[in-house]
């Protein structure tokens, strides 16, 4: 097929989505896939590439190709960014496309965390045997999860910049907004900040709706060329842009842990690459593990000034109605956790029009970002429903 001006997304596929039981994570990302695929016009033969996020144990790669029937592949490999990883998939596919490596790539996410009968929060609870040598000393002070953590990331910023729980909680309320609109959500019942005040600490300074939602499902995009993507079943949508920043931040005294993150370098990596700046991003899908991650992220993503995040969320510019359309399907925290799919493909619905209710008014350019690990890595694409330079 040879190579293309540029690269799109040309299919989604989402499974169902929240508490879906009965189903592995192979199975789901299979489903995925084939929904992608359909979604986009193509016969499954059609692939000729493959990237899978981790999590399916064994070797998800080969085994789902072989699921689906897929043969001589090009392009086959396992990526593991944590929740940096579906922009990363897409850049490498997108990579792949313009090299000539691969003409059609499916990239996909799935997990199956809950169980029946199961609290969600028990999902991802580290068996306490797993607790040795210095990761034993941190867990005897307290460290034993993510979210403490990330607490301890959103107590830094605070006590370097003045941020508040309220501030945070604002951008719970606004992504609940959102979630209100999407069919799609687990979670859409309106709040306000007196409810995000008053629900339980789970690790303090966050609150329990400052905290992502857990979700069985899956969900497939396929990247293709720009020339073949017109052709195909739905609207491209265009990647103008990629990049990633993995800081490497030490959780010590004097690092930049929990004040700046990854979106620093990815996010201008990939604007330079798309020829953007902040001010020309309609909408953002924002990594939302945790309320703080959205705010720091605007911080880093040049959106406002170090320091100002909170006034800049508390403004009620993220939510419908705001300057900055922000996680307009209710992200992480309202609508579904499928780690950095969540994010893409809301931005995929975005830049198709097919938002309904929540449609942003503007969508020309969109701003993706992923974010894994305890802010060890960081994915960011700028895609539009417009050709690159059109």
């Amino acid at each position: 097929m040879g190579t293309s001006r540029g690269t799109s997304i040309a299919g989604l596929g989402m499974t169902e989505l929240g508490r879906v039981y009965g189903r592995s994570p192979r199975r789901l990302a299979a489903d995925a896939v084939r929904l992608a695929a359909a979604d986009a016009g193509l016969a499954l033969g059609d692939l000729d590439g493959l990237l899978v996020s981790h999590g399916m144990g064994g070797s998800p790669g080969i085994e789902l190709a072989a699921t689906l029937g897929l043969r001589d592949l090009r392009l086959l490999s396992q990526v593991n960014a944590f929740g940096a990883t579906a922009g990363a998939m897409v850049s490498y596919a997108a990579s792949a496309v313009l090299s000539g490596t691969a003409t059609t790539v499916a990239c996909v996410f799935a997990d199956a965390p809950l169980k029946p009968k199961q609290s969600a929060g028990s999902a991802y609870n580290r068996d306490a045997r797993e607790w040795y040598g210095f990761g034993g000393m941190t867990a005897a002070l307290g460290l034993r999860s993510v979210n403490s953590f990330y607490a301890l990331a959103a107590q830094r910023h605070m006590a370097r910049y003045g941020t508040t729980s309220e501030q945070l909680g604002a951008i719970a309320v606004a992504t609940r907004e959102w979630a209100s609109r999407n069919p799609l959500a687990q979670m859409r019942e309106p709040i306000t900040l007196e409810d995000h005040q008053n629900s339980r600490w789970v690790s303090e300074p966050l609150h329990l709706l400052d905290c992502c939602l857990v979700s069985n499902g899956a969900i497939a995009v396929i990247v293709t060329g720009d020339d073949r993507a017109r052709d195909l079943a739905r609207p491209p949508v265009h990647l103008w842009g990629w990049g990633q920043g993995h800081p490497g931040h030490r959780k010590e005294r004097g690092s930049e842990f929990g004040l700046t993150t990854g979106a620093a370098s990815s996010g201008a990596t990939a604007m330079k690459m798309a020829g953007i700046t902040p001010s020309d991003v309609d909408v953002c899908e924002l990594y939302d593990c945790y309320t703080y991650t959205v705010l720091v992220s605007l911080e880093d993503y040049g959106f406002c000034a170090k320091g100002e995040g909170g006034a800049f969320a508390a403004s009620g510019a993220l939510g419908p109605g705001g300057s900055l359309p922000t996680n307009t399907g209710g992200g992480q925290l309202s609508a579904y956790y499928m780690w950095g799919m969540t994010p893409l493909s809301e931005a995929v619905i975005q830049a198709r029009g097919d938002g309904g209710e929540r449609q942003a008014p503007a969508n020309d350019v969109i701003l993706v970002s992923g974010n894994g690990g305890i802010l060890d890595h960081h994915s960011t694409l700028i895609v539009s429903p417009h050709r690159k330079g059109a």
